[in-house]
């Protein structure tokens, strides 16, 4: 599966390819188990091969906030501490059991200060984050719930009932309630 993901890419050569996928070590981690938790320094990406991950913040008054989940086939990190190697200002936590492999930060400044692929690599991963980010801006501004809750089932249909009620209204930014209401729509 990493294969695949970094061949996407077009950068790397069949045997890069292998040498990549060596670089990274598996990790088990169970339902509710944090990938890390708010204030820690990240240390490693996440390749996701199986679960579901979700980003959130706890709110000043103790409001917990979804505002990303990750699925298989995707990365995860918290991006903004893993480029600053200050401490995370999010918690990345398991929604379901997930096996995910990661690489450690050292390895990819290894990688790009002596493979030019790489910075390229990590420029078109910068874009494609900038990109999902904006996205999901235009989503929360411009579209009706319903109409994000579509998007969802369009897209990760299989594995939304993982995804606990409370999480998802969050994501889409609505009441568990709302969300009922939505889902006995879009079912009938």
């Amino acid at each position: 599966m990493i294969k695949h993901y970094f061949k996407q890419f077009e950068l790397f050569t069949d045997e890069e390819l292998v040498h990549i996928e060596s670089l990274f070590v598996k990790q088990i981690i169970n339902k509710d188990d944090f990938f890390i938790k708010e204030g820690e320094m990240c240390k490693h990406i996440a390749f996701i091969e199986s679960g579901i991950l979700r980003s959130f913040y706890i709110t000043d008054d103790g409001k917990d906030t979804t505002y990303c989940f990750r699925f298989p086939n995707e990365t995860a990190a918290s991006y903004s501490s893993f480029i600053t190697g200050k401490g995370s200002p999010e918690n990345i936590q398991a929604v379901s059991n997930a096996v995910v492999y990661l690489i450690k930060r050292e390895t990819i400044e290894q990688l790009t200060n002596t493979q030019p692929k790489w910075v390229l690599f990590l420029k078109i991963v910068a874009e494609q984050e900038y990109l999902e980010l904006e996205k999901r801006f235009f989503q929360l501004q411009r579209e009706s719930a319903t109409n994000r809750y579509q998007y969802l089932l369009n897209h990760q249909a299989h594995y939304i009932q993982d995804i606990p009620l409370q999480y998802l209204a969050s994501y889409l930014g609505i009441t568990q309630r709302h969300l009922s209401r939505i889902r006995k729509a879009i079912n009938f």
